[in-house]
Protein backbone atom coordinates (compact mmCIF):
# COMPACT_ATOMS: atom_id res chain seq x y z
CA UNK A 1 0.00 0.00 0.00
CA UNK A 2 1.38 2.96 -1.19
CA UNK A 3 2.17 6.01 1.81
CA UNK A 4 -0.39 9.15 0.63
CA UNK A 5 0.30 12.59 1.73
CA UNK A 6 -2.66 14.05 3.29
CA UNK A 7 -3.23 17.72 2.30
CA UNK A 8 -4.78 20.20 5.00
CA UNK A 9 -8.41 21.37 4.41
CA UNK A 10 -9.29 24.21 6.16
CA UNK A 11 -12.57 24.32 8.10
CA UNK A 12 -14.51 27.70 8.61
CA UNK A 13 -13.18 28.78 11.84
CA UNK A 14 -16.72 30.62 13.25
CA UNK A 15 -19.95 28.16 12.87
CA UNK A 16 -23.04 30.17 12.94
CA UNK A 17 -25.86 28.76 14.40
CA UNK A 18 -29.18 29.43 16.54
CA UNK A 19 -27.20 30.00 20.09
CA UNK A 20 -25.78 32.71 18.78
CA UNK A 21 -28.97 34.96 18.10
CA UNK A 22 -29.83 37.47 20.21
CA UNK A 23 -33.54 38.49 18.74
CA UNK A 24 -32.64 41.97 17.77
CA UNK A 25 -32.58 41.56 14.12
CA UNK A 26 -30.17 44.26 13.17
CA UNK A 27 -27.68 43.09 15.40
CA UNK A 28 -27.89 39.56 14.44
CA UNK A 29 -27.54 40.64 10.68
CA UNK A 30 -24.76 42.47 11.26
CA UNK A 31 -22.83 39.68 13.29
CA UNK A 32 -23.84 37.23 10.64
CA UNK A 33 -21.78 39.66 8.11
CA UNK A 34 -18.75 39.23 10.30
CA UNK A 35 -18.70 36.01 10.50
CA UNK A 36 -18.77 35.72 6.85
CA UNK A 37 -15.56 38.38 6.65
CA UNK A 38 -13.96 36.32 10.12
CA UNK A 39 -14.45 33.19 7.89
CA UNK A 40 -12.82 34.86 4.90
CA UNK A 41 -9.95 35.66 6.71
CA UNK A 42 -9.20 32.63 8.00
CA UNK A 43 -9.32 31.11 4.85
CA UNK A 44 -7.14 33.28 3.06
CA UNK A 45 -4.36 33.27 6.57
CA UNK A 46 -4.98 29.22 5.86
CA UNK A 47 -3.90 29.92 2.23
CA UNK A 48 -1.02 31.61 3.39
CA UNK A 49 0.28 29.63 5.86
CA UNK A 50 0.07 26.68 3.55
CA UNK A 51 1.83 28.41 0.69
CA UNK A 52 4.57 30.36 2.13
CA UNK A 53 6.56 31.04 -1.25
CA UNK A 54 3.70 33.37 -2.31
CA UNK A 55 2.97 37.01 -1.71
CA UNK A 56 -0.54 37.26 0.22
CA UNK A 57 0.18 40.24 1.35
CA UNK A 58 -2.40 42.10 -0.75
CA UNK A 59 -4.71 39.68 0.16
CA UNK A 60 -5.10 39.98 3.58
CA UNK A 61 -4.57 43.81 3.83
CA UNK A 62 -7.70 44.42 1.95
CA UNK A 63 -9.36 41.53 3.75
CA UNK A 64 -8.22 42.99 7.08
CA UNK A 65 -9.30 46.67 6.06
CA UNK A 66 -12.80 45.46 5.06
CA UNK A 67 -13.55 43.51 8.87
CA UNK A 68 -11.95 46.65 10.43
CA UNK A 69 -14.84 48.86 8.61
CA UNK A 70 -17.74 46.10 8.49
CA UNK A 71 -16.41 46.30 12.67
CA UNK A 72 -16.72 49.72 12.94
CA UNK A 73 -19.93 50.23 11.26
CA UNK A 74 -21.32 47.27 13.43
CA UNK A 75 -20.42 48.98 16.39
CA UNK A 76 -21.20 52.52 15.75
CA UNK A 77 -24.75 51.23 14.58
CA UNK A 78 -24.63 49.03 18.18
CA UNK A 79 -24.27 52.02 20.45
CA UNK A 80 -26.34 54.15 18.42
CA UNK A 81 -29.50 51.29 19.57
CA UNK A 82 -28.25 51.53 22.66
CA UNK A 83 -28.64 55.29 22.85
CA UNK A 84 -32.42 55.16 21.06
CA UNK A 85 -33.52 52.09 23.49
CA UNK A 86 -32.37 54.15 26.46
CA UNK A 87 -29.86 51.58 27.56
CA UNK A 88 -28.51 51.89 31.32
CA UNK A 89 -25.25 54.63 30.91
CA UNK A 90 -23.52 51.60 32.98
CA UNK A 91 -24.20 48.82 30.21
CA UNK A 92 -23.56 51.45 27.09
CA UNK A 93 -19.76 52.19 29.04
CA UNK A 94 -18.90 48.52 29.69
CA UNK A 95 -19.66 47.47 25.74
CA UNK A 96 -18.50 50.80 24.43
CA UNK A 97 -14.63 49.72 26.20
CA UNK A 98 -15.26 45.96 24.77
CA UNK A 99 -15.81 47.61 21.77
CA UNK A 100 -12.54 50.06 21.49
CA UNK A 101 -10.42 47.18 23.06
CA UNK A 102 -11.61 44.42 19.88
CA UNK A 103 -10.62 47.24 17.29
CA UNK A 104 -7.33 48.28 19.00
CA UNK A 105 -6.52 44.67 19.34
CA UNK A 106 -7.37 43.56 15.52
CA UNK A 107 -5.62 46.54 14.91
CA UNK A 108 -2.07 45.24 16.39
CA UNK A 109 -3.05 41.54 15.63
CA UNK A 110 -2.26 42.92 12.21
CA UNK A 111 0.98 44.55 12.82
CA UNK A 112 2.02 41.53 14.34
CA UNK A 113 1.13 39.67 11.25
CA UNK A 114 2.59 42.33 8.46
CA UNK A 115 5.79 42.16 10.94
CA UNK A 116 8.89 40.77 8.79
CA UNK A 117 10.72 39.39 11.73
CA UNK A 118 8.26 37.54 13.39
CA UNK A 119 4.82 36.93 11.96
CA UNK A 120 1.68 35.52 13.89
CA UNK A 121 0.42 32.74 12.68
CA UNK A 122 -2.99 32.29 11.33
CA UNK A 123 -4.21 30.29 13.78
CA UNK A 124 -3.67 32.55 16.68
CA UNK A 125 -5.42 35.25 14.87
CA UNK A 126 -8.61 33.39 13.80
CA UNK A 127 -9.09 31.89 17.19
CA UNK A 128 -9.05 35.14 18.99
CA UNK A 129 -11.49 36.85 16.67
CA UNK A 130 -13.92 33.82 16.72
CA UNK A 131 -13.57 33.15 20.54
CA UNK A 132 -13.79 37.16 21.09
CA UNK A 133 -16.99 37.29 18.92
CA UNK A 134 -18.61 33.71 20.25
CA UNK A 135 -18.05 35.06 23.63
CA UNK A 136 -19.36 38.94 23.66
CA UNK A 137 -22.37 37.81 21.46
CA UNK A 138 -23.43 34.98 24.54
CA UNK A 139 -22.33 37.72 26.83
CA UNK A 140 -22.66 41.35 26.73
CA UNK A 141 -24.90 41.33 23.40
CA UNK A 142 -27.21 39.07 24.88
CA UNK A 143 -27.58 40.47 28.11
CA UNK A 144 -28.38 43.84 26.03
CA UNK A 145 -31.10 42.04 23.35
CA UNK A 146 -32.37 41.02 27.04
CA UNK A 147 -32.39 44.84 28.74
CA UNK A 148 -33.97 46.02 25.70
CA UNK A 149 -36.79 43.94 25.91
CA UNK A 150 -37.28 44.60 29.54
CA UNK A 151 -36.98 48.16 28.97
CA UNK A 152 -39.85 47.75 26.04
CA UNK A 153 -42.17 45.89 28.28
CA UNK A 154 -41.88 49.30 30.93
CA UNK A 155 -38.88 48.75 33.03
CA UNK A 156 -36.69 51.35 33.55
CA UNK A 157 -32.97 51.39 32.50
CA UNK A 158 -31.90 50.82 36.18
CA UNK A 159 -33.95 48.40 36.70
CA UNK A 160 -33.63 46.62 33.64
CA UNK A 161 -29.59 47.09 34.13
CA UNK A 162 -29.55 45.82 38.16
CA UNK A 163 -32.43 42.86 37.39
CA UNK A 164 -29.63 41.63 34.68
CA UNK A 165 -26.35 41.55 36.47
CA UNK A 166 -28.57 40.04 39.93
CA UNK A 167 -29.72 37.70 37.67
CA UNK A 168 -26.46 35.98 35.96
CA UNK A 169 -25.84 32.32 37.23
CA UNK A 170 -22.31 31.54 37.90
CA UNK A 171 -21.91 30.04 34.63
CA UNK A 172 -22.74 33.34 33.19
CA UNK A 173 -20.04 35.38 35.68
CA UNK A 174 -17.28 33.09 34.61
CA UNK A 175 -18.26 33.51 31.10
CA UNK A 176 -17.78 37.18 31.52
CA UNK A 177 -14.54 36.66 33.45
CA UNK A 178 -13.49 34.48 30.50
CA UNK A 179 -13.92 37.02 27.67
CA UNK A 180 -11.96 39.59 29.57
CA UNK A 181 -9.15 37.30 30.65
CA UNK A 182 -8.73 36.33 26.95
CA UNK A 183 -8.88 39.99 25.79
CA UNK A 184 -6.19 40.64 28.35
CA UNK A 185 -4.27 37.69 27.92
CA UNK A 186 -3.99 38.26 24.32
CA UNK A 187 -3.55 41.75 24.11
CA UNK A 188 -0.49 41.78 26.50
CA UNK A 189 1.07 38.85 24.02
CA UNK A 190 0.54 40.44 20.85
CA UNK A 191 1.63 43.75 22.49
CA UNK A 192 4.73 42.47 23.45
CA UNK A 193 5.55 40.67 20.42
CA UNK A 194 4.85 43.82 18.23
CA UNK A 195 7.17 45.98 21.09
CA UNK A 196 9.82 43.01 20.46
CA UNK A 197 9.85 42.72 16.49
CA UNK A 198 10.02 46.91 16.46
CA UNK A 199 13.11 46.40 19.06
CA UNK A 200 14.74 43.59 16.98
CA UNK A 201 14.11 45.52 13.74
CA UNK A 202 15.91 48.38 15.30
CA UNK A 203 18.60 46.67 16.24
CA UNK A 204 19.03 45.25 12.84
CA UNK A 205 18.56 48.48 11.34
CA UNK A 206 21.59 49.94 13.95
CA UNK A 207 23.71 46.68 13.46
CA UNK A 208 23.25 47.08 9.37
CA UNK A 209 24.12 50.79 9.41
CA UNK A 210 26.96 49.79 11.45
CA UNK A 211 28.29 47.40 9.31
CA UNK A 212 27.69 49.51 6.16
CA UNK A 213 30.45 52.03 8.19
CA UNK A 214 32.35 49.75 8.64
CA UNK A 215 32.46 48.89 5.29
CA UNK A 216 32.69 51.94 3.95
CA UNK A 217 35.47 53.27 6.48
CA UNK A 218 37.55 49.64 5.05
CA UNK A 219 37.10 51.11 1.72
CA UNK A 220 38.65 54.10 2.13
CA UNK A 221 41.46 52.42 4.16
CA UNK A 222 42.31 50.48 1.55
CA UNK A 223 42.04 53.75 -0.88
CA UNK A 224 44.47 55.43 1.48
CA UNK A 225 46.33 52.00 1.59
CA UNK A 226 46.66 52.20 -2.03
CA UNK A 227 47.48 55.44 -2.03
CA UNK A 228 50.51 55.42 0.35
CA UNK A 229 51.88 52.57 -1.04
CA UNK A 230 52.62 54.40 -4.42
CA UNK A 231 52.85 58.45 -3.07
CA UNK A 232 55.99 60.03 -1.69
CA UNK A 233 55.73 60.87 1.67
CA UNK A 234 57.96 64.01 1.47
CA UNK A 235 56.77 65.69 -1.58
CA UNK A 236 53.10 63.74 -2.34
CA UNK A 237 53.74 62.77 -5.96
CA UNK A 238 53.87 59.15 -7.22
CA UNK A 239 56.68 57.17 -5.82
CA UNK A 240 59.75 55.32 -7.84
CA UNK A 241 57.93 52.19 -7.78
CA UNK A 242 54.85 53.80 -8.98
CA UNK A 243 56.80 55.40 -11.70
CA UNK A 244 58.21 52.45 -13.01
CA UNK A 245 54.66 50.24 -12.99
CA UNK A 246 53.18 53.28 -14.69
CA UNK A 247 56.12 54.03 -17.32
CA UNK A 248 55.74 50.08 -18.47
CA UNK A 249 52.27 50.56 -19.02
CA UNK A 250 52.50 53.39 -20.73
CA UNK A 251 55.44 51.78 -22.40
CA UNK A 252 52.83 48.70 -23.90
CA UNK A 253 49.65 50.68 -24.52
CA UNK A 254 51.53 53.24 -26.88
CA UNK A 255 53.28 50.38 -28.98
CA UNK A 256 49.76 48.27 -29.25
CA UNK A 257 48.18 51.89 -30.23
CA UNK A 258 50.92 53.56 -32.27
CA UNK A 259 50.84 56.89 -30.51
CA UNK A 260 54.10 58.49 -28.83
CA UNK A 261 55.32 58.52 -25.11
CA UNK A 262 56.92 61.53 -23.96
CA UNK A 263 58.95 61.87 -20.20
CA UNK A 264 60.71 64.70 -19.01
CA UNK A 265 63.60 64.10 -16.46
CA UNK A 266 63.87 67.32 -13.78
CA UNK A 267 66.59 67.91 -11.78
CA UNK A 268 67.01 70.74 -9.10
CA UNK A 269 70.10 72.95 -9.56
CA UNK A 270 73.07 72.70 -7.06
CA UNK A 271 70.32 71.65 -4.57
CA UNK A 272 73.64 70.12 -2.58
CA UNK A 273 75.14 73.77 -2.40
CA UNK A 274 71.04 74.25 -1.33
CA UNK A 275 71.04 72.08 1.82
CA UNK A 276 74.37 72.81 2.51
CA UNK A 277 73.77 76.76 2.94
CA UNK A 278 69.91 76.61 4.74
CA UNK A 279 70.00 73.22 6.17
CA UNK A 280 67.84 69.85 5.53
CA UNK A 281 64.21 71.23 6.93
CA UNK A 282 64.70 73.91 4.20
CA UNK A 283 65.70 71.77 1.43
CA UNK A 284 62.75 69.50 2.00
CA UNK A 285 60.61 72.42 2.00
CA UNK A 286 62.25 73.60 -1.47
CA UNK A 287 61.72 70.48 -3.02
CA UNK A 288 58.07 70.59 -1.52
CA UNK A 289 57.21 73.97 -3.50
CA UNK A 290 59.24 72.78 -6.26
CA UNK A 291 56.94 69.11 -6.37
CA UNK A 292 53.61 71.29 -6.49
CA UNK A 293 54.58 74.07 -9.05
CA UNK A 294 55.40 71.04 -11.47
CA UNK A 295 52.31 69.19 -10.48
CA UNK A 296 50.48 72.35 -11.39
CA UNK A 297 51.65 72.47 -14.67
CA UNK A 298 50.30 69.93 -15.84
CA UNK A 299 47.33 70.33 -17.60
CA UNK A 300 46.05 66.31 -17.99
CA UNK A 301 45.21 63.85 -15.19
CA UNK A 302 47.15 61.17 -17.49
CA UNK A 303 50.57 62.80 -17.07
CA UNK A 304 51.82 61.09 -13.96
CA UNK A 305 54.52 63.58 -11.91
CA UNK A 306 56.63 61.10 -9.61
CA UNK A 307 60.10 61.41 -7.44
CA UNK A 308 62.41 59.94 -9.33
CA UNK A 309 64.96 59.56 -6.30
CA UNK A 310 66.85 62.58 -4.43
CA UNK A 311 66.09 66.08 -6.05
CA UNK A 312 64.77 64.18 -9.07
CA UNK A 313 61.53 64.47 -10.63
CA UNK A 314 60.27 62.31 -14.03
CA UNK A 315 56.91 62.92 -15.57
CA UNK A 316 55.45 60.38 -17.85
CA UNK A 317 53.68 62.39 -20.64
CA UNK A 318 51.26 60.17 -22.63
CA UNK A 319 50.53 60.75 -26.36
CA UNK A 320 53.16 63.55 -26.83
CA UNK A 321 55.98 63.30 -28.85
CA UNK A 322 59.50 65.07 -28.54
CA UNK A 323 58.35 68.63 -29.23
CA UNK A 324 55.11 68.10 -27.02
CA UNK A 325 57.60 67.15 -23.90
CA UNK A 326 59.39 70.34 -24.82
CA UNK A 327 56.78 73.08 -24.54
CA UNK A 328 55.82 71.25 -20.76
CA UNK A 329 59.21 71.44 -20.15
CA UNK A 330 59.40 75.32 -20.89
CA UNK A 331 56.59 75.46 -18.71
CA UNK A 332 58.54 73.36 -15.71
CA UNK A 333 61.22 75.71 -15.82
CA UNK A 334 59.42 78.48 -15.50
CA UNK A 335 56.99 78.04 -13.28
CA UNK A 336 59.50 76.79 -10.67
CA UNK A 337 62.24 79.87 -11.59
CA UNK A 338 58.60 81.80 -10.70
CA UNK A 339 58.34 80.97 -7.58
CA UNK A 340 61.89 83.05 -6.73
CA UNK A 341 63.05 80.69 -3.95
CA UNK A 342 66.36 82.42 -2.95
CA UNK A 343 69.71 80.34 -3.82
CA UNK A 344 72.82 82.61 -2.93
CA UNK A 345 74.78 79.35 -3.69
CA UNK A 346 73.79 78.59 -7.02
CA UNK A 347 75.86 78.72 -9.74
CA UNK A 348 72.68 79.58 -12.20
CA UNK A 349 70.52 82.13 -10.66
CA UNK A 350 70.19 83.61 -7.27
CA UNK A 351 67.32 81.74 -6.88
CA UNK A 352 65.88 78.17 -7.02
CA UNK A 353 65.73 76.41 -10.52
CA UNK A 354 65.59 73.44 -12.72
CA UNK A 355 67.28 71.72 -15.70
CA UNK A 356 65.01 69.21 -17.59
CA UNK A 357 65.43 66.97 -20.44
CA UNK A 358 62.45 66.09 -22.33
CA UNK A 359 62.32 62.93 -24.83
CA UNK A 360 59.25 61.50 -27.06
CA UNK A 361 58.70 59.25 -29.64
CA UNK A 362 56.32 55.87 -30.98
CA UNK A 363 57.97 52.90 -29.32
CA UNK A 364 58.96 50.40 -31.35
CA UNK A 365 58.34 47.86 -29.29
CA UNK A 366 56.18 47.56 -26.22
CA UNK A 367 59.40 47.55 -23.33
CA UNK A 368 60.66 50.59 -24.40
CA UNK A 369 61.36 52.60 -20.89
CA UNK A 370 64.73 51.83 -20.04
CA UNK A 371 65.82 53.40 -23.52
CA UNK A 372 63.15 56.15 -22.54
CA UNK A 373 64.62 57.20 -19.33
CA UNK A 374 68.02 57.22 -21.31
CA UNK A 375 67.42 59.57 -24.05
CA UNK A 376 65.79 61.89 -21.02
CA UNK A 377 68.51 61.90 -19.08
CA UNK A 378 70.51 62.90 -21.95
CA UNK A 379 69.11 65.30 -22.49
CA UNK A 380 68.85 66.74 -19.09
CA UNK A 381 72.92 66.43 -19.30
CA UNK A 382 72.69 68.61 -22.18
CA UNK A 383 70.65 71.46 -20.27
CA UNK A 384 73.27 70.96 -17.19
CA UNK A 385 75.96 71.19 -19.56
CA UNK A 386 74.74 74.32 -21.14
CA UNK A 387 74.38 76.33 -18.07
CA UNK A 388 71.54 75.05 -15.67
CA UNK A 389 67.76 76.76 -15.51
CA UNK A 390 66.89 75.36 -19.05
CA UNK A 391 65.43 72.36 -20.86
CA UNK A 392 67.26 69.94 -24.23
CA UNK A 393 65.14 67.87 -26.46
CA UNK A 394 66.28 64.60 -27.62
CA UNK A 395 64.15 63.24 -30.31
CA UNK A 396 63.54 59.35 -28.75
CA UNK A 397 64.49 56.52 -31.89
CA UNK A 398 63.54 53.32 -29.57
Amino acid sequence: MENSVIEPVHVDAFVWDQHFVTGLDDVDEQHQGLVALFNELSRTLFAADADPDTDHVPQLRDVFKRLVAYTVFHFTEEEALMERKGVEARHVEAHKALHRQFVQQVGTMWASRASTTAPASGDGITSFLTAWLGLHILGIDQSLARQIKAIEQGESPAQAYEREMAGHDNSTQVLLKMIGKLYHVLSTQNAELVQANQRLEERVAKRTQELAKANENLQLANVQLQEYGRTDGLLQVANRAYFNDRLEHACASAFRRQQPLGLLMIDVDCFKAYNDHFGHQAGDACLQAIARAVQQTMQRSTDLVARYGGEELAVILPEVDAAGAGAVAARVVAAVAALQLPHPASEAAPFVTVSVGATGCVPRYQDGGIELIADADAALYQAKAKGRNRYEIKQGSY
